[in-house]
Protein backbone atom coordinates (compact mmCIF):
# COMPACT_ATOMS: atom_id res chain seq x y z
CA UNK A 1 0.00 0.00 0.00
CA UNK A 2 2.60 2.42 0.97
CA UNK A 3 4.25 1.96 -2.11
CA UNK A 4 1.40 2.55 -4.31
CA UNK A 5 0.72 5.69 -2.41
CA UNK A 6 4.26 6.79 -3.41
CA UNK A 7 4.10 5.56 -6.75
CA UNK A 8 0.68 8.13 -7.11
CA UNK A 9 2.01 10.99 -5.46
CA UNK A 10 5.07 10.85 -7.62
CA UNK A 11 2.86 9.95 -11.32
CA UNK A 12 1.07 13.45 -9.79
CA UNK A 13 4.17 15.50 -9.85
CA UNK A 14 4.75 17.24 -13.34
CA UNK A 15 8.32 18.65 -14.08
CA UNK A 16 8.71 21.27 -16.70
CA UNK A 17 11.30 23.89 -17.23
CA UNK A 18 9.87 27.64 -16.78
CA UNK A 19 11.37 29.78 -19.72
CA UNK A 20 13.57 33.02 -18.87
CA UNK A 21 13.41 35.38 -21.31
CA UNK A 22 15.51 38.38 -22.28
CA UNK A 23 14.70 41.86 -23.44
CA UNK A 24 16.26 43.99 -25.86
CA UNK A 25 17.31 47.14 -24.94
CA UNK A 26 17.16 49.97 -27.91
CA UNK A 27 20.48 51.16 -28.98
CA UNK A 28 22.31 47.99 -27.42
CA UNK A 29 21.06 45.20 -29.79
CA UNK A 30 19.53 41.71 -29.09
CA UNK A 31 20.45 41.02 -25.84
CA UNK A 32 20.56 37.64 -23.84
CA UNK A 33 18.95 36.16 -20.70
CA UNK A 34 21.59 35.44 -17.67
CA UNK A 35 20.87 32.23 -15.87
CA UNK A 36 21.63 31.02 -12.40
CA UNK A 37 20.01 27.85 -12.76
CA UNK A 38 17.12 26.18 -14.13
CA UNK A 39 13.41 26.60 -12.84
CA UNK A 40 10.58 24.09 -13.21
CA UNK A 41 7.15 23.60 -12.05
CA UNK A 42 5.62 20.94 -9.59
CA UNK A 43 2.43 19.60 -9.37
CA UNK A 44 1.78 18.91 -5.69
CA UNK A 45 -0.53 15.74 -4.77
CA UNK A 46 -0.03 16.49 -1.35
CA UNK A 47 -0.07 20.24 -1.01
CA UNK A 48 -2.56 20.80 -3.96
CA UNK A 49 -1.14 23.15 -5.50
CA UNK A 50 2.03 23.63 -8.06
CA UNK A 51 5.49 24.77 -6.45
CA UNK A 52 8.65 26.49 -8.39
CA UNK A 53 11.84 24.37 -8.19
CA UNK A 54 15.05 26.08 -8.30
CA UNK A 55 18.14 23.72 -9.81
CA UNK A 56 21.80 24.81 -9.92
CA UNK A 57 23.98 21.76 -10.85
CA UNK A 58 27.57 21.89 -10.65
CA UNK A 59 29.96 22.95 -12.80
CA UNK A 60 30.87 19.31 -13.97
CA UNK A 61 27.81 18.03 -14.09
CA UNK A 62 27.62 17.39 -18.04
CA UNK A 63 31.47 16.30 -18.18
CA UNK A 64 30.56 12.64 -17.01
CA UNK A 65 28.52 10.12 -14.95
CA UNK A 66 29.16 11.24 -11.44
CA UNK A 67 26.56 11.33 -8.56
CA UNK A 68 26.52 14.26 -6.26
CA UNK A 69 24.69 15.31 -2.65
CA UNK A 70 22.18 17.52 -2.51
CA UNK A 71 21.48 20.44 -0.66
CA UNK A 72 17.96 21.59 -0.48
CA UNK A 73 17.22 25.24 -0.18
CA UNK A 74 13.81 26.17 2.23
CA UNK A 75 12.35 29.91 0.88
CA UNK A 76 14.50 28.94 -2.54
CA UNK A 77 12.76 31.45 -4.80
CA UNK A 78 14.22 34.06 -6.78
CA UNK A 79 13.10 36.83 -4.73
CA UNK A 80 13.89 34.62 -1.74
CA UNK A 81 17.30 33.06 -0.46
CA UNK A 82 18.07 31.65 -4.17
CA UNK A 83 20.47 33.83 -5.20
CA UNK A 84 22.88 34.56 -2.46
CA UNK A 85 23.00 30.62 -1.32
CA UNK A 86 23.45 29.77 -4.59
CA UNK A 87 26.22 32.04 -5.27
CA UNK A 88 28.06 30.87 -1.40
CA UNK A 89 27.64 27.18 -3.51
CA UNK A 90 29.05 28.45 -6.39
CA UNK A 91 32.04 30.07 -5.20
CA UNK A 92 32.83 27.49 -2.61
CA UNK A 93 33.17 24.74 -5.66
CA UNK A 94 35.29 27.15 -7.65
CA UNK A 95 37.31 27.37 -5.07
CA UNK A 96 37.55 24.10 -3.15
CA UNK A 97 36.32 24.79 -0.34
CA UNK A 98 33.49 23.43 -0.81
CA UNK A 99 32.42 20.34 -2.37
CA UNK A 100 30.18 20.46 -5.42
CA UNK A 101 26.24 19.84 -4.73
CA UNK A 102 23.06 20.17 -6.50
CA UNK A 103 21.26 23.15 -5.25
CA UNK A 104 17.57 22.71 -5.12
CA UNK A 105 15.76 25.47 -3.71
CA UNK A 106 11.78 25.00 -2.89
CA UNK A 107 10.14 29.21 -3.39
CA UNK A 108 7.68 29.82 -0.83
CA UNK A 109 3.78 30.22 -1.38
CA UNK A 110 2.62 30.58 2.32
CA UNK A 111 5.55 29.62 4.48
CA UNK A 112 3.82 30.94 7.38
CA UNK A 113 1.93 27.94 6.79
CA UNK A 114 4.63 25.86 5.66
CA UNK A 115 6.79 26.38 8.08
CA UNK A 116 5.20 25.72 11.17
CA UNK A 117 3.61 23.42 13.67
CA UNK A 118 0.10 23.92 15.08
CA UNK A 119 0.35 26.54 17.98
CA UNK A 120 -1.54 27.28 21.26
CA UNK A 121 -0.32 30.39 21.85
CA UNK A 122 -3.22 32.76 20.84
CA UNK A 123 -0.74 35.90 19.83
CA UNK A 124 0.75 33.40 17.12
CA UNK A 125 -3.22 32.13 15.88
CA UNK A 126 -3.67 35.77 15.62
CA UNK A 127 -0.47 36.47 14.00
CA UNK A 128 0.31 33.40 11.58
CA UNK A 129 -4.15 32.62 10.89
CA UNK A 130 -2.79 29.99 8.17
CA UNK A 131 -0.33 28.60 10.77
CA UNK A 132 -0.12 24.65 11.48
CA UNK A 133 1.38 22.86 8.25
CA UNK A 134 4.77 21.87 8.80
CA UNK A 135 4.41 17.90 9.29
CA UNK A 136 2.36 18.09 5.44
CA UNK A 137 5.64 20.34 3.81
CA UNK A 138 7.81 17.19 5.40
CA UNK A 139 5.39 14.74 3.44
CA UNK A 140 5.92 16.80 -0.08
CA UNK A 141 9.64 16.87 0.35
CA UNK A 142 10.29 13.11 1.65
CA UNK A 143 7.34 11.89 -0.61
CA UNK A 144 6.91 14.02 -3.40
CA UNK A 145 10.28 16.40 -4.24
CA UNK A 146 13.25 14.07 -3.17
CA UNK A 147 12.07 11.21 -4.71
CA UNK A 148 11.48 13.45 -8.11
CA UNK A 149 14.77 14.83 -7.33
CA UNK A 150 16.81 11.51 -7.07
CA UNK A 151 14.93 9.93 -10.31
CA UNK A 152 15.53 12.90 -12.53
CA UNK A 153 18.97 13.91 -11.39
CA UNK A 154 22.12 11.27 -10.80
CA UNK A 155 22.10 11.96 -6.45
CA UNK A 156 24.70 10.05 -4.59
CA UNK A 157 22.18 9.37 -1.66
CA UNK A 158 23.65 11.99 0.24
CA UNK A 159 21.45 15.42 1.24
CA UNK A 160 21.29 18.82 3.07
CA UNK A 161 18.69 21.22 4.17
CA UNK A 162 19.36 25.06 4.98
CA UNK A 163 17.28 27.91 5.88
CA UNK A 164 17.03 31.09 7.91
CA UNK A 165 13.87 32.23 10.46
CA UNK A 166 11.37 30.08 10.49
CA UNK A 167 12.56 28.05 7.86
CA UNK A 168 15.51 27.71 10.47
CA UNK A 169 12.63 26.39 12.82
CA UNK A 170 11.20 23.72 10.45
CA UNK A 171 14.58 22.39 10.32
CA UNK A 172 15.29 22.40 13.28
CA UNK A 173 12.04 20.58 14.11
CA UNK A 174 12.64 17.78 10.85
CA UNK A 175 15.50 16.84 12.75
CA UNK A 176 14.55 16.14 15.93
CA UNK A 177 11.21 14.56 14.88
CA UNK A 178 12.24 12.91 11.38
CA UNK A 179 16.37 12.45 11.23
CA UNK A 180 16.10 9.98 8.78
CA UNK A 181 14.97 13.10 5.56
CA UNK A 182 18.18 14.45 5.40
CA UNK A 183 21.91 14.02 6.31
CA UNK A 184 22.82 17.47 7.30
CA UNK A 185 20.79 20.13 8.95
CA UNK A 186 21.26 24.08 9.00
CA UNK A 187 19.64 25.64 10.79
CA UNK A 188 20.28 29.50 10.94
CA UNK A 189 18.28 31.85 13.20
CA UNK A 190 15.45 29.23 14.08
CA UNK A 191 12.36 31.09 15.13
CA UNK A 192 12.40 29.08 18.26
CA UNK A 193 9.94 31.50 20.35
CA UNK A 194 7.15 29.48 18.02
CA UNK A 195 4.39 28.24 20.40
CA UNK A 196 5.72 29.85 23.36
CA UNK A 197 9.34 27.83 22.73
CA UNK A 198 7.84 24.08 22.87
CA UNK A 199 10.12 22.77 21.12
CA UNK A 200 12.83 23.68 22.93
CA UNK A 201 11.51 22.41 25.55
CA UNK A 202 10.49 18.85 23.62
CA UNK A 203 13.99 18.19 22.23
CA UNK A 204 15.68 16.31 24.81
CA UNK A 205 12.55 13.98 25.05
CA UNK A 206 12.90 13.60 21.45
CA UNK A 207 16.49 13.28 21.07
CA UNK A 208 16.38 10.19 23.37
CA UNK A 209 14.09 8.59 21.11
CA UNK A 210 16.83 8.82 17.72
CA UNK A 211 18.61 5.86 16.80
CA UNK A 212 22.33 6.25 15.64
CA UNK A 213 22.83 7.25 12.43
CA UNK A 214 25.75 9.32 10.66
CA UNK A 215 24.59 13.30 10.37
CA UNK A 216 25.20 16.55 11.36
CA UNK A 217 23.46 19.90 12.32
CA UNK A 218 24.59 23.28 12.12
CA UNK A 219 23.14 26.01 14.52
CA UNK A 220 23.96 29.45 14.35
CA UNK A 221 21.85 33.21 15.80
CA UNK A 222 22.97 36.44 15.86
CA UNK A 223 22.55 39.34 18.36
CA UNK A 224 19.04 37.96 19.36
CA UNK A 225 17.66 37.59 23.04
CA UNK A 226 14.03 36.22 23.95
CA UNK A 227 12.52 33.00 22.84
CA UNK A 228 15.21 32.87 19.92
CA UNK A 229 18.19 32.70 22.17
CA UNK A 230 16.54 30.69 25.58
CA UNK A 231 14.91 28.05 23.12
CA UNK A 232 18.21 27.83 20.94
CA UNK A 233 20.38 27.48 24.94
CA UNK A 234 17.76 25.04 25.95
CA UNK A 235 18.34 22.94 22.43
CA UNK A 236 21.95 22.86 22.68
CA UNK A 237 21.77 21.90 26.43
CA UNK A 238 19.86 18.66 24.87
CA UNK A 239 22.40 18.23 22.46
CA UNK A 240 24.95 17.82 24.80
CA UNK A 241 23.55 15.09 27.10
CA UNK A 242 21.35 13.67 24.81
CA UNK A 243 23.05 13.44 20.90
CA UNK A 244 22.40 9.98 19.39
CA UNK A 245 25.61 8.25 18.29
CA UNK A 246 26.81 9.52 14.94
CA UNK A 247 25.34 12.97 15.06
CA UNK A 248 27.99 15.57 14.83
CA UNK A 249 26.85 19.09 15.40
CA UNK A 250 28.38 22.78 15.97
CA UNK A 251 27.21 26.33 16.72
CA UNK A 252 28.42 30.00 15.42
CA UNK A 253 27.21 32.83 17.85
CA UNK A 254 27.40 35.95 15.75
CA UNK A 255 26.87 39.15 17.63
CA UNK A 256 27.64 41.08 15.61
CA UNK A 257 24.73 40.31 13.01
CA UNK A 258 21.30 40.85 13.89
CA UNK A 259 18.13 38.62 12.60
CA UNK A 260 18.08 40.26 8.80
CA UNK A 261 21.72 39.62 8.17
CA UNK A 262 23.20 36.70 10.23
CA UNK A 263 22.14 34.42 7.20
CA UNK A 264 24.90 35.07 4.91
CA UNK A 265 28.01 35.18 6.79
CA UNK A 266 26.68 31.80 8.87
CA UNK A 267 25.73 29.87 5.90
CA UNK A 268 29.09 30.50 4.67
CA UNK A 269 30.91 28.77 7.54
CA UNK A 270 27.76 25.94 7.79
CA UNK A 271 28.31 24.90 3.77
CA UNK A 272 32.00 24.56 4.65
CA UNK A 273 31.55 22.26 7.53
CA UNK A 274 28.40 20.22 6.06
CA UNK A 275 30.19 19.91 2.38
CA UNK A 276 33.70 20.28 3.07
CA UNK A 277 35.92 20.01 -0.18
CA UNK A 278 39.42 19.10 -1.17
CA UNK A 279 41.28 22.69 -0.24
CA UNK A 280 38.98 23.15 3.16
CA UNK A 281 39.62 26.45 5.22
CA UNK A 282 41.31 25.09 8.46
Amino acid sequence: MKNLLTSALLAACILAPIPVQATDAPGLGASEAIQFGTGYSLDSAVLKEKRRINVLLPASYADGKRSYPVLYLIDGGTKEDWFHIAGLVQLGELNGVTREVILVGIEGTDRKRDLTSPSQDPLDIKELPTHGGADNFRRFLSAELKPFIEKNFRTDGETGVIGESLAGLFILETLLRQPEIFTHYIAISPSLWWNKEALSYQAAELLKAHKPGTRSLHLAIGNEGGGMRGGLDRVMAALKTEAPTGLTWDFQDLPGERHHSVYHPAALTALRAAFPGPNPIK
